[in-house]
């Protein structure tokens, strides 16, 4: 029997669709972030469909970030947060059973860019809370939950720096997949004072302007962070799973 030309037609449900239809027009910029949406009842009736389908709609849209609702009624564009984005892309890569390896070799590329970008880019604000993140780490190579949460904020700082949104969104679903390796690292290795000595090189040869140090040794770090991984034992082809922290990330305020 020959194989059919064509797949089965699928149709999504109703609510599915009035949340793709609002989302277009989002992404469009026919909406822009701070709009107020029609009521439920008048989307209901501009889609033709029960209000309680707009309500799912909306449901998936609200989890998405691209809309908030303000008391009962009022419904609101809004733009999602970057955590929010983030966490969604880390379960997406996980549930494609994406590895160390693979998130190594990604980082390899982005962070050594990303620091030496950061120097054309940092104010002495950012400056001054990396001096206080590298303070902070020298007095928690105690607590290793605290150590690997400030070691991921000193990265997320400096691609904060780099005032490339693409590169923050980038790196952020990464950083949290990482997260559970430096856990296990940390304590078994005790490699903290490799980890703020590193930091430390990188900030002084930022505030010095120096790009090619910047570049050098955000390389040597991220190479040093892949040999302790292959010291503990760890294989580099085994899926990476999200943190059970970031499962329901808390928004700053």
């Amino acid at each position: 029997m020959a194989e059919p030309l064509f797949d089965k037609l699928t149709v999504h449900p109703a609510y599915r669709v009035v949340a793709e239809a609002i989302e277009r027009n989002i992404l469009m910029g026919r909406l822009k972030t701070g709009d107020k949406l029609p009521s439920e009842i008048e989307l209901a009736k501009q889609f033709g469909v029960h209000r309680s389908t707009v309500r799912e709609g909306i449901r998936l849209l609200e989890q998405s970030g691209l809309v908030t609702r303000f008391g009962r009624t009022a419904l609101e564009v809004t733009l999602p947060h970057f955590q929010d984005l983030a966490s969604r892309a880390s379960r997406a890569l996980s549930m494609h059973k994406v590895s160390f390896r693979e998130l190594w070799e990604a980082s390899m590329l982005t962070e050594p860019a990303a620091a030496e970008m950061a120097v054309d880019h940092i104010t002495d604000d950012e400056l001054a809370r990396l001096r206080e993140n590298l303070r902070a780490m020298r007095e928690s190579v105690d607590n290793t939950e605290a150590f690997v949460r400030l070691d991921t904020e000193f990265h997320d700082l400096l691609a904060l720096a780099t005032r490339n949104k693409v590169i923050v969104m980038m790196r952020e679903p990464i950083s949290l997949l990482f997260m559970p390796a430096g856990q296990i690292i940390l304590p078994r290795l005790k490699t903290y004072d490799r980890v703020i000595h590193a930091h430390a090189m990188i900030l002084d040869a930022i505030e010095k302007r120096d790009k090619a140090t910047v570049r050098e040794w955000m390389t040597r770090h991220m190479a040093d962070f892949h040999r302790a991984y292959d010291r503990t034992g760890l294989d580099i082809d085994q899926p990476m799973q999200m943190p059970e922290s970031a499962l329901s990330p808390q928004r700053p305020e």
